[in-house]
């Protein structure tokens, strides 16, 4: 009797609220029964944005609370999906697509959209009011490289005119042939003069080429993920490890299925990460030299000088996007911190793969903790989550998109 007499007295001071309430309560974001299929952290629900969004990848919110999606694959009018949520319910009321299929990553920076495909970086100028801009779009750089294993681009923007982009290898370990069993490494690796590094362009000036970037960092071999640290203006990436060291060089299943590290790394100009020569050894916790350079996989040699990461996380999760949380919804313990998109592993058999998810990573004194902890998985087992993009809403919510699921989700702290 008790539970019906306060639901009654709580509806009755709903009808009774003034107006700014009872708009509130009529508009307050209502979480799918299920999370849309997410497991989450306790006290999150999610609310399902779209849930056919094809081959989403990375996500950007403008300044209105607008979200912007990237599209790799077809069955959509344009590369760029738009949606805007007039009411505060989470989902959207309005959607457009615009723009070539084939983008990786999207950024809404200073007034322009960014939109990142293989070869080019394009933008539009946005306009109040309009979800789509209504403007062609111009090319601010063209003739990127696009062929071999890692053609993906994405985007950070730094202060004043800067753009960085990552700019991923055509090798898994610039072998004489590549993924070949003993095929020994290129030395010098001349890919390293145009791939495995992030450049840095002008973010205003139309009709760039690939020449007119300046290399910003080398050594990884793909940096898909990056973000720019508010308050510092550092400039963070996540890097994907080589793979292999089983099938070509004989290593046991267990010493290939944990290595090399996945990288979280902290990027200063002129950085050397190390790659071909290096990997990130988990059971040395340090750089060692690859066997395709006459390593054993315990030797640091040339490696000593390369960069360490500020966090090493499992080998093959295959990150593919950041977000620092500069929101307050979650509470302290997720402000300023980090969540990490992982797309999930594919070369750990015969162990089982790995990844699939989206962790946190907290930050304290602006300098990451070294500690991680699993934010998002799937419901329907470990590898459900296809993790390929974050972004935080402008009322604290975060926003997680997942190619091969086509979904994107909105995340919210329960009420």
């Amino acid at each position: 009797m008790s539970r019906i007499r306060s639901v009654l007295t709580f509806a009755a001071l709903a009808l009774a609220a003034p107006a700014g309430l009872a708009a509130w309560l009529s508009t307050a974001p209502a979480c799918a029964a299920d999370n849309g299929g997410l497991a989450l952290a306790e006290g999150f629900c999610a609310i399902v944005v779209d849930g056919d969004a094809g081959s989403v990848r990375q996500l950007s919110v403008a300044p209105n609370g607008d979200l912007y999606a990237a599209i790799s694959g077809h069955g959509f009018g344009g590369g760029v999906r738009a949606y805007r949520d007039r009411n505060g319910d989470g989902k959207p009321d309005e959607q457009k697509s615009f723009g070539p299929r084939g983008g990786n990553d999207v950024k809404v920076h200073d007034g322009y959209l960014y939109y990142a495909l293989n070869d080019r970086i394009l933008r539009w100028k946005l306009m109040q009011g309009a979800l789509e801009p209504p403007g062609k779009e111009e090319a601010i750089v063209s003739d990127l490289p696009d062929d071999g294993n890692h053609t993906a681009k994405s985007l950070a923007f730094g202060g004043g005119d800067t753009m960085f982009v990552s700019v991923g290898s055509a090798t898994n370990s610039c072998q004489r042939s590549d993924r070949k069993a003993k095929s020994p490494g290129i030395d010098p690796c001349t890919e390293l003069e145009r791939r495995a590094g992030i450049w840095r362009f002008s973010a205003g000036k139309a009709g760039q080429v690939f020449a007119d970037g300046k290399r910003y960092a080398t050594g990884m071999r793909n940096p898909e993920a990056t973000a720019i640290q508010p308050g510092s203006g550092a400039l963070y990436a996540a890097i994907h490890g080589r793979d292999q060291l089983g099938d070509n060089w004989g290593f046991s299943a267990e010493r290939n299925a944990e290595n090399p590290a996945e990288e979280l790394v902290k990027v200063e100009q002129g950085d050397d990460f190390g790659w071909p020569y290096c990997y990130y050894s988990v059971e040395n916790d340090a750089k060692v030299l690859a066997p395709e350079y006459g390593g054993d996989g315990k030797q640091a040699g040339r490696c000593s000088k390369a960069k360490d990461p500020v966090i090493a996380f499992p080998a093959h999760w295959a990150p593919l996007a950041l977000a620092f949380y500069t929101g307050d919804g979650f509470g302290a313990k997720y402000k300023d911190g980090l969540f990490v998109a992982f797309h999930g592993s594919w070369n750990r058999a015969p162990l089982p793969q790995a990844g699939y998810r989206v962790v946190f990573a907290p930050f304290a004194g602006g300098k990451a903790t070294g500690k991680y902890e699993t934010f998002a998985t799937s419901t329907e087992g470990p590898t459900g989550l296809r993790a390929s993009g974050l972004a935080v809403g402008t009322d604290g919510s975060l926003y997680v998109s997942a190619d091969q699921n086509g979904k994107i989700w909105k995340v919210v702290k329960k009420r």
